[in-house]
């Protein structure tokens, strides 16, 4: 008995150290320049932050030496126990608009900026560094606080180069953080991240097969939502999708239905006259979001003119000023007002370790520097299903009123995979409310989040949260109230 007890107490305390060293482990094992670069991109505190007990990074990583390329990252450590909890990169798209702007501070970011005549921060109650550790980054060069030393490089820009930029960033992201080397790798985003998630996440994928031991990277999986995948299933289910909820006329439909063929790379002069009388729908109500009340403040980002990229996918659409126009945000459409406000405050900049360059121009959502895409495939669908045979978790999701990348073009989308189906169209609950509805494919998951627009976080703050939780942990959304 004397002889149990002694082992039992030895076993306790075994656990105890092992608890004890992998809570300590992450800064004990850092050399003296990791750890001084890193306090050096510390951020203490921001003007107008309510206190947090999670850390907060914030400053630039050099993807190209020779050019002088650096993006801009901030990163929050998870609320709790984030030496457990994975790594997500969250992007959003454009092209040219800032995953700081969009993802961080008006979706699944800790902190929200608010309208005040002082700076003011409102703590998110449903950010995603609950669920795990959380990193946003402005890319390409040429977004927000991301800067280039060659002033031709933002001509280059297209989605081979975001993707480089972006791994690099990655890699030399861990290299600053090696503490997260080890944790599960995940990427989110939306929109045009429908091109950028999937392409870093192939470049990580086929780094991975012949890494150096220092570039590997325990990637696990991505999510997209709202996103763009294909031109031909995207224009052609925008325009279903706008016909069935009465946004445009049967007379209007019948025309665009006849005169359009989004299989091809470009639209007859017909077709484009028919288009613009579908984009003049979108001057009166937001497309990206059906049912949302527009802003109308005086200084409002989102009502200007939008500011056209040429190139960029779908080549059809993409012709139009009414398919680049910026989102507003959700429940106050004027939120957006409220972050360029905050983010363009000297001493907001200050704090972050933003703007070192002093960069001739102010901050925005969406870059009006980047004027040309050099390269963006028709269908980022063959990368999708290159990593679902490589073993890849995959979740696509949608908000069921945005009517810039509808639900309907995303089922078109996914149709064309041909995957088999695991479990069919099932409704999924938050609480006693159905949240939406999913599909299980042998290899791919998506889910319908109800009532949400184009930035799903915004529309449906607790339903995005249980709906990341869910995806890290490769477990089904409830499929009866809980």
């Amino acid at each position: 008995m004397a002889l149990f007890s002694i082992n039992l107490n030895i076993l306790i305390l075994v656990v105890l150290i092992i608890c004890l060293t992998k809570q300590t482990l992450s800064s004990s094992y850092l050399s003296h320049d990791v750890v001084e670069e890193q306090e050096a991109n510390r951020v203490h505190g921001l003007p107008g932050q309510p206190p947090v007990k999670f850390k907060q990074y914030a400053g630039y990583v050099t993807v190209n030496k020779t050019h002088g390329r650096a993006l801009f990252y901030w990163f929050f450590e998870s609320t709790q126990k984030s030496q457990d909890k994975p790594l997500l990169l969250w992007l959003n798209g454009g092209p040219g608009c800032s995953s700081v702007g969009y993802g961080e501070a008006e979706e699944v970011g800790p902190f929200f900026p608010q309208k005040s005549s002082h700076p003011k921060l409102n703590l998110n109650p449903y950010s995603w560094n609950k669920a795990a550790n959380l990193l946003f980054v402005e890319s390409p060069v040429g977004v927000g606080f991301s800067y280039t030393n060659t002033s031709s490089d933002i001509n280059e820009l297209g989605d081979t180069i975001t993707a480089k930029d972006s791994h690099n960033f990655v890699i030399n992201w861990f290299k600053r953080f090696p503490q997260f080397r080890s944790h599960e790798f995940y990427i989110a985003g939306e929109s045009y991240a429908g091109h950028y998630v999937p392409q870093l996440s192939e470049l990580i994928f086929d780094n991975n097969h012949n890494p150096a031991k220092e570039d590997y990277i325990n990637f696990k999986g991505f999510l997209i939502g709202n996103a763009l995948l294909d031109d031909e299933t995207d224009q052609k289910g925008m325009i279903d999708y706008a016909w069935d909820h009465a946004v445009i006329s049967d007379g209007l439909y019948h025309n665009i239905t006849t005169a359009c063929n989004f299989s091809l790379p470009n639209s007859s002069d017909a077709c484009t006259m028919e288009l613009d009388k579908y984009f003049d729908v979108y001057k009166i109500i937001d497309m990206y979001s059906l049912y949302a009340p527009r802003c109308f403040s005086n200084q409002s980002s989102t009502t200007r003119e939008p500011h056209v990229i040429k190139g960029v996918a779908p080549h059809t659409f993409s012709k139009f000023d009414g398919w680049h126009k910026k989102p507003a945000a959700g429940y106050d459409p004027c939120a957006s007002d409220y972050t360029e406000v905050y983010l363009n405050r000297p001493e907001v900049q200050k704090a972050l370790h933003a703007n070192v360059t002093k960069i001739p121009y102010p901050w925005t959502h969406c870059s009006d520097n980047i004027t040309f895409w050099n390269d963006a495939p028709h269908s980022i669908l063959p990368v999708i299903k290159k990593l679902i045979a490589g073993g890849i978790r995959i979740w696509v999701y949608s908000g069921d009123t945005d009517g810039r990348i509808p639900v309907t073009a995303t089922r078109y989308t996914l149709r064309k995979l041909g995957l088999n189906v695991v479990q069919d169209w099932t409704p999924w609950y938050t609480s006693n409310q159905v949240g939406g509805w999913s599909i299980v494919y042998n290899g791919l998951t998506f889910v319908t989040i109800r009532g949400a627009g184009h930035q799903v976080p915004t529309f449906a703050p607790k339903q995005a949260l249980q709906l990341i939780q869910h995806f890290l942990v490769n477990k089904k959304l409830p499929p009866h109230p809980i």
